[in-house]
């Protein structure tokens, strides 16, 4: 079994970022970036596990405003955008000395990882955005009740669970790690039954959070975002799209707009996945990846 190194805080784009490695250093690395709200645990331990077992250099990490990377901002006020949140990758991999590496993102993740693409192309060997989009602003303009046009918005339960979470005290573990948990179930496919870890997995998410109620604010840091849609012509670098067929929150026709705007990109589907990376899943994910990285 490869390595795992253990979490690790390094400075980089005037933060400390706190980080998490798994392998070989000498074998290619895979930085992988989660999705808004959600810490470095977002990548599975076992995930990481069988990627690096693979002999892959497997680096994770807390975005802003999530787990231990610091400072945090004031609930709804913060004060960076998702090219900022590109910057902060980029400074996980300078921190560990890597030149260049396989970048994978989940949602805003994917998100980040088209902006490393496209700010900074020299950094990525390839690109694997999952359950993302081109367009995030659909979403978010959806969220503040916008009327939206270019791609589907998100499903009306996924609309009126954003609305409710306006009610929760973030302070109250207890409610909080049920109405995660409940967001979870809301959000899933049709084809996998609920993951029956996800309160133990949501309790460490807020245990080990410094201020879990600043991670509210990956969804206005992705408001104030500029567009990037009309820039994917320009990526030249090896593109595998990931997409789950029933996501809720960023519907089939995101992952497929995604796909048509890279030139070359490939295209995998997540058949009765919704927003999200069930475990049975990753038997299809993980070869698809290591194949992309290879």
């Amino acid at each position: 079994m490869a390595t795992h190194h253990g979490e690790r805080l390094v400075q980089g784009n005037g933060i400390e970022i706190c980080t998490d490695a798994f392998g070989d250093p000498v074998d290619p690395t895979i930085l992988l970036v989660n999705g808004a709200g959600g810490s470095m645990l977002g990548w599975r331990e076992e995930l990481c596990q069988r990627l690096a077992d693979a002999r892959r250099f497997v680096i994770r990490y807390d975005n802003r405003d999530t787990g231990k990377t610091t400072p945090h901002c004031p609930p709804g006020e913060p004060n960076y955008t998702l090219d900022g949140l590109a910057n902060d990758a980029v400074a996980v991999l300078d921190a560990y000395q890597i030149n260049q590496a396989h970048i994978v993102g989940i949602s805003m993740g994917g998100m980040i990882t088209q902006l490393i693409g496209l700010n900074h192309p020299n950094r990525a060997l390839t690109l694997t955005p999952i359950m993302s989009t081109p367009q995030a602003g659909v979403v978010t303009d959806a969220f503040a009740g916008k009327e939206v046009a270019e791609l589907s918005p998100p499903h009306p339960r996924v609309l009126e669970l954003v609305a409710n979470r306006d009610q929760i005290d973030w302070s109250d573990r207890d409610t909080v790690i049920r109405m995660q948990v409940e967001s979870f179930a809301t959000i899933k496919g049709s084809r996998y039954p609920e993951d029956p870890d996800m309160t133990e997995y949501v309790a460490r998410e807020f245990d080990r959070a410094l201020n879990y109620a600043s991670s509210v604010n990956h969804t206005p840091a992705i408001a104030q975002s500029n567009a990037w849609h009309h820039r994917l012509h320009e990526i030249n670098i090896p593109t595998l799209v990931i997409h789950g067929d029933e996501d809720p929150i960023l519907p089939y026709d995101h992952g497929q707009a995604l796909h048509a705007a890279i030139p070359g990109s490939t295209f995998l589907t997540m058949d009765g996945v919704g927003h999200e990376l069930p475990r049975p899943v990753w038997d299809t994910v993980i070869p698809a990846i290591l194949d992309h990285t290879s």
